[in-house]
């Protein structure tokens, strides 16, 4: 499974990454986390407001932060 990050790096993009690095090691899900901040590429996923959250090339989320619960709900709906 591949997890991209999307933003500037600022500290709503680094908590989200730690929530989202939480919630796959809780489920056991081996995840590759990426951190994307060209923000061409954040555009490309529709993405105008950060964090982002794609999991497997579907944006589940952008624009806030999920909390690890909330993160492991998007990766098992997946």
């Amino acid at each position: 499974m591949i997890i991209k990050i999307l933003g500037s790096g600022c500290k709503k993009c680094i908590t989200l990454e730690q929530n989202a690095k939480a919630a796959a090691e809780a489920m056991g899900i081996q995840a590759e986390i990426i951190k994307v901040t060209d923000f061409v590429e954040m555009a490309s996923y529709g993405v105008m407001s950060t964090p982002g959250l794609v999991i497997d090339e579907k944006l589940v989320s952008a624009g806030k932060v999920l909390s690890v619960e909330e993160a492991q709900a998007k990766l098992a709906a997946l």
